[in-house]
């Protein structure tokens, strides 16, 4: 059976610190989709008038959930406080379980901000459970090398497995919820057909191009197609050559959420304990090179 879109989400233009991004996630009409809290859209050309680590996103502390970043277009320079220090590529994927608190920055690579060219990146929020929100942070470098890929029959549409099992593939790495995270990428005409688990919350963000849904029709870029919960298929025709989507589906965690700025909790109490800790230093610090 045929799962339906329920809604469609326009990305609109909103100001982020001094940076105009495109959210898709969270709406007036929707809050969340159950685990995924947050969807960005960025895409930003560079100028040669400063030096990369006084670009982009700088230190910032994040607490109980996973951020994710999807490498369109340019490269993005990761630094935390547990040591981590990666330049991701276009194609490539940054996963960070945030767990009990760490700092991090994102910036333009050097070699990007000298060759004045463009970061275009998706950024993820997910939810993780109680149980594992004060678990240590954990980071994950995901290359293009390291993603398993699949194609459609008719060999135009190739699909990256960045999280979950599919296909008698697993990711390389276990997340903290059950999760299916998928991106894709095709031609005008490709079709590909996806088996999503019967009690996950699935959507689709265009990144570019069109596609279509059957059932539902023309899915345009910078829109988060939301499904509902029933059926298990999605029947996808590509419109354009290019075009790009991400598959999010995910088993909803069912808990009560607190949130205030990058700290993601189950109450308001553990909220003012994030703010404290992250003042009194125990999520570390980030001195960037």
């Amino acid at each position: 059976m045929n799962k339906s879109i329920d809604v469609l989400l326009p990305a609109q233009e909103i100001d982020m610190g001094g940076f105009p991004v495109k959210q898709a996630l969270p709406t007036m009409q929707v809050n969340q989709i159950d685990p995924f809290l947050l969807l960005h859209h960025a895409k930003i050309k560079q100028t040669n008038n400063q030096l990369a680590k006084h670009s982009g996103i700088g230190p910032h502390p994040h607490r109980g959930f996973s951020p994710v970043t999807f490498v369109i277009e340019g490269e993005v320079h990761h630094r935390d406080s547990r040591g981590h220090n990666q330049i991701a590529k276009k194609g490539e994927v940054q996963w960070m379980n945030a767990g009990a608190g760490i700092i991090h920055s994102e910036r333009p690579s050097q070699d990007l901000v000298e060759q004045e060219g463009t970061q275009e990146i998706i950024q993820l929020w997910i939810n993780i459970p109680a149980a594992k929100k004060m678990l240590p942070p954990k980071y994950h470098f995901l290359s293009k090398e390291a993603i398993t890929n699949f194609w459609s029959e008719d060999k135009k549409v190739k699909t990256k497995l960045v999280a979950g099992n599919y296909q008698n593939e697993n990711g390389n790495f276990k997340t903290e919820s059950e999760l299916l995270v998928l991106w894709s990428e095709g031609g005008q005409g490709g079709f590909e057909h996806f088996e999503i688990p019967s009690d996950f919350n699935t959507c689709i963000y265009v990144i570019k191009g069109q596609i279509t849904v059957k059932g539902y029709g023309l899915v345009e870029a910078e829109n988060l197609a939301v499904f509902s919960t029933e059926g298990t298929e999605i029947n996808i025709e590509v419109k354009e050559d290019s075009s790009q989507f991400i598959v999010l589906a995910g088993l909803p965690l069912n808990e009560e959420i607190a949130q205030q700025g990058p700290f993601v909790m189950n109450n308001q109490t553990q909220i003012m304990e994030a703010m404290r800790d992250y003042r009194m230093g125990k999520m570390g610090v980030l001195i960037e090179d």
